[in-house]
């Protein structure tokens, strides 16, 4: 199953940590739509995430809400008719919530650095560290830290769980 080491932190500007992103990055910036429903599940988290193009992917991840860096462990299968297997998934297990998202992305190597505008909740910062398959998770978590760094990203902005969560909570059902 892959994996990576995940880190998420609330950030001030999108702007002036995407100048950072940029000069750290060797690839993008890439700007992607997102909308993301979670479904019940017993383990792990369950997302269909939907792009403005109409394709989608259904994805599966299991990792420690926690702040810092973090291993992640995912699943993904491509969903070429999301709003239809959106209803089926909401029949079958419900919603457990729903993330809107305006993504842009920058690659550092194997690092995806995300900056994220979320609807109801702000700006964010993600890195994902993607580890080889037989790699040990303390290489990706010494990236990590070293991006976090040079983003200047401090202990005090990481957060822990998922966007969902911190809706959930907005809302008063977390």
């Amino acid at each position: 199953m892959p994996r990576n080491i995940e880190i998420k932190a609330r950030v001030d500007s999108i702007e002036v940590l995407a100048a950072s992103a940029a000069a750290i990055g060797s690839d993008g910036p890439y700007h992607i739509a997102q909308d993301d429903t979670f479904f019940s599940c017993a383990s792990g988290r369950l997302k269909l995430r939907t792009f403005a193009d109409g394709n989608g992917e259904l994805i599966y991840y299991s990792r420690a809400d926690q702040q810092g860096p973090k291993e992640s462990f995912y699943v993904i299968s491509p969903a070429p008719a999301p709003d239809t297997l959106r209803e089926c998934l909401t029949l079958a297990y419900g919603q457990a919530g729903r993330v809107q998202k305006q993504r842009t992305l920058f690659l550092a190597g194997r690092t995806r650095i995300h900056l994220d505008q979320v609807a109801g909740l702000g700006n964010f910062m993600e890195l994902e560290v993607v580890l080889e398959e037989h790699e040990t998770p303390d290489a990706g978590m010494q990236e990590a830290h070293a991006l976090m760094a040079r983003l200047g990203i401090q202990p005090s902005q990481l957060i822990e769980g998922a966007y969902v969560d911190l809706l959930a909570a907005i809302a008063g059902k977390g």
